[in-house]
C-alpha cells in the first residue's frame, strides 16, 4: 500500500437462508451463496424438514422412498452436507435439529397427514426456534420463500409463514427468550421471474436432441408460466458467474433430486431447465439499497443484497 493512502477495512455482513428441503437451497440460491462466503460474509442455512417424502431419480436407492423402507430423509442429510461443501458453507442446521419436523409432501397428497409433518406444526413454536437462530447468528438479510412458496408446496408455503414470523419474534423484546433483540434490516424472497424462467426453457428447446431432458412446446412456453412471479416483481439480482461451477457441483451433490447436463438439470418431471448462476430476488422489508441496470427486461435492480448496509451486524 501507497505510504500516506488509508485502506478502508472490507465491512463482513451475515446472511441467513430458510428453506424447506434439502436441494431448494441449491437450486434457488447456490450461486450467491457461494459468492457471499467467498467475499468473507458469514452464510447460514436453516432446512425445515429432511425431505422425506421427495422422488428418487437413481434407481438404485428407490428401496429409500418412504413407501418402501423411508430411508430418504437420513440420506438427503448426507447430500445437504456434501453440497455445502461445495459452496463453502460451514454454518447449516435442520430447524429444531435433524428430524424435527417431517416432510409433508405433495399438496392434497396423504403424506400431508403423517405425524410430525411440517405443514402441520405450529406456527408460533416453529418460528420461536428460528427466531432462537436469529438472535444467535444477528443476520441483516434474511432470504426464503413468498406467500404461495413459490409454487405451492406446502413446507415451502410453511417455511414462509415460520420465516416471517421468526424475524417479528426475534426482534421482540417480549419474546420470552434469555437471548438478546434482534431486528433484521433486510427480507427477500426467492423470485424467479418470467422472463428468465422463458428464456431457460426456450434454451432447451433449441437444444433439441442436443439434450435427454424433456422440452415444452411453444404453447407453454409462451403461457403465463404460474411458478414464476412478474418481473415487475424482482428487486434484485446477484450476478455470480464465477461461482457458477460450485453451484453445478453442488447440485450434482443432490444426485436423488437433481439430474444435471451441462449446461441443463431437471428435477423428477424431467422437464429441462437452463442452470444459471444469475439468482433473483423481491425484497419486502428493509430500506432499499442503490440500483443499477440488470441489462434486461428487469430494469434497475439492487446488485447484492446488502446493498445499502455499512456496518455488520453480527
Amino acid at each position: 500500500m501507497t505510504a500516506g493512502t488509508h485502506q478502508q477495512p472490507q465491512v463482513h455482513h451475515s446472511i441467513i437462508f430458510v428453506h424447506a428441503h434439502p436441494d431448494d437451497e441449491t437450486l434457488n440460491n447456490g450461486a450467491t451463496m457461494a459468492r457471499y462466503v467467498a467475499e468473507g460474509h458469514r452464510v447460514t442455512l436453516v432446512t425445515c424438514t429432511l425431505g422425506e417424502e421427495g422422488e428418487i431419480l437413481v434407481p438404485e436407492l428407490q428401496h429409500l422412498l418412504a413407501d418402501r423402507e423411508d430411508g430418504l430423509g437420513e440420506y438427503r442429510v448426507g447430500e445437504l452436507a456434501d453440497a455445502m461443501k461445495e459452496l463453502g458453507v460451514t454454518d447449516h442446521r435442520f430447524l429444531g435439529g435433524a428430524g424435527r419436523y417431517r416432510d409433508s409432501g405433495m399438496m392434497g397428497t396423504p403424506a400431508n397427514d403423517k405425524p410430525g409433518t411440517f405443514w402441520h406444526a405450529d406456527v408460533e413454536l416453529a418460528a420461536g426456534e428460528l427466531a432462537e437462530v436469529i438472535r444467535e447468528v444477528r443476520p441483516e438479510v434474511l432470504v426464503t420463500y413468498n406467500p404461495i412458496g413459490g409454487y405451492g408446496h406446502p413446507d415451502h408455503i410453511q417455511a414462509h409463514q415460520v420465516a416471517m414470523r421468526a424475524v417479528e419474534l426475534a426482534a421482540d423484546e417480549s419474546f420470552g427468550s434469555s437471548s438478546k433483540p434482534h431486528q433484521v434490516a433486510k427480507v427477500y424472497w426467492n423470485a424467479m421471474p418470467k422472463s428468465r424462467l422463458r428464456a431457460g426453457l426456450e434454451a432447451v428447446r433449441a437444444a433439441g436432441r442436443g439434450t435427454r431432458f424433456d422440452a415444452l412446446d411453444a404453447a407453454d412456453i409462451a403461457g403465463d408460466l404460474p411458478n414464476a412471479v412478474d418481473d415487475s416483481l424482482v428487486t434484485a439480482v446477484v450476478e455470480a458467474e464465477r461461482y457458477r461451477g460450485q453451484k453445478v457441483a453442488a447440485m450434482r451433490a443432490h444426485a436423488t433430486q437433481i439430474t444435471v447436463e451441462e449446461p441443463f438439470f431437471a428435477l423428477s418431471d424431467n422437464v429441462g431447465l437452463e442452470i444459471s448462476a444469475v439468482e433473483c430476488y423481491q425484497q419486502v422489508r428493509g430500506p432499499r439499497g442503490p440500483v443499477a441496470d440488470a441489462g434486461s427486461p428487469l430494469g434497475e435492480v439492487e446488485q447484492d443484497l446488502f446493498a445499502g448496509l455499512t456496518d455488520a451486524g453480527c
